[in-house]
């Protein structure tokens, strides 16, 4: 696995998974099925926040998918793992989180131009496997001994499904990368605090900007800058905003971030 890294084979930090994307309005796409799909197995048969029979060909969709850029995961046996999408409303839709939380007096919004909204972040059962581990992938280890400085790839990892949280950091670098290509620079997400508390150990630092809402769980509207984002990371994590913003990783700083990675692990074994 070290020598696959080293060549460029495999992702630095995120070896067991690929991504796909699917543009707003490229609604044909089968990549969209299958997203369809797997959001199906978790909203409607396994969390029942929506009921099944609303969905008869056992895909879940709604009014946002259309101007929604999409992104997949998937496995090395190229099964869908996980999605995400990020919402751009046409001019006459509201944001998603509009619909079901308020913001507190005084917020200004910015250019709608520049924001998205994260929207049906989803992660397959299978990935989420162990006791404690939330509903977007991520271990209760990460949660309570993880920061974004610890966050580094190990090439003597063999346990695809318990990769967390590099699943979802990987989804969100999908985004992250269009976003910057797109001129997109604030993300709204509406999620519970546990989800906000990860993300900040992976650098993400949501800003609540309303009050906790009663939506399929409590739930609190944030927003987050992407350039401060970039700021932090290149502060606390070289690698990882390096890796992040699809720039070339200085020799100094891979052989590092490996050699310290794996001495991380022989501490623990």
């Amino acid at each position: 696995m070290l020598i696959e890294i080293l060549l460029g084979k495999r992702d630095l930090l995120i070896p067991y998974f690929m991504f796909n994307k699917v543009l707003r309005g490229n609604m044909e796409s089968t990549v969209l099925q299958e997203i369809y799909k797997l959001r199906y197995e978790v909203y409607c048969l396994e969390c029942k926040y929506l009921t099944a029979d609303d969905f008869q060909e056992e895909m879940e969709t709604d009014n946002y998918d259309e101007s929604s850029t999409h992104f997949a995961a998937y496995n090395l046996d190229q099964s869908i793992v996980g999605t995400v999408r990020l919402v751009q409303p046409h001019d006459e839709q509201e944001y998603p989180f509009e619909s079901h939380c308020g913001v507190f007096d005084g917020f200004e919004f910015p250019d709608r131009k520049m924001c998205g909204e994260i929207s049906r972040l989803v992660v397959r059962k299978t990935y989420r496997r162990r006791r404690g581990d939330s509903m977007e992938g991520v271990s209760k280890d990460f949660v309570e001994e993880g920061s974004v400085a610890s966050i580094k790839p190990n090439p003597e990892s063999h346990q695809r499904s318990t990769n967390s949280p590099l699943l979802l950091l990987g989804m969100y670098r999908e985004m992250y990368r269009h976003s910057r290509q797109n001129n997109i620079r604030y993300w709204y997400a509406a999620m519970e605090r546990s989800l906000a508390r990860s993300l900040e150990k992976m650098g993400f630092k949501f800003i609540p900007i309303g009050p906790q809402t009663d939506y399929y769980g409590q739930v609190t509207p944030h927003i987050v800058d992407l350039e401060e984002l970039n700021v932090r990371l290149r502060r606390e994590n070289r690698f990882l905003a390096a890796w992040f913003n699809d720039e070339p990783i200085p020799i100094w700083i891979m052989v590092k971030t490996l050699v310290g990675s794996m001495k991380s692990q022989a501490k623990k074994k």
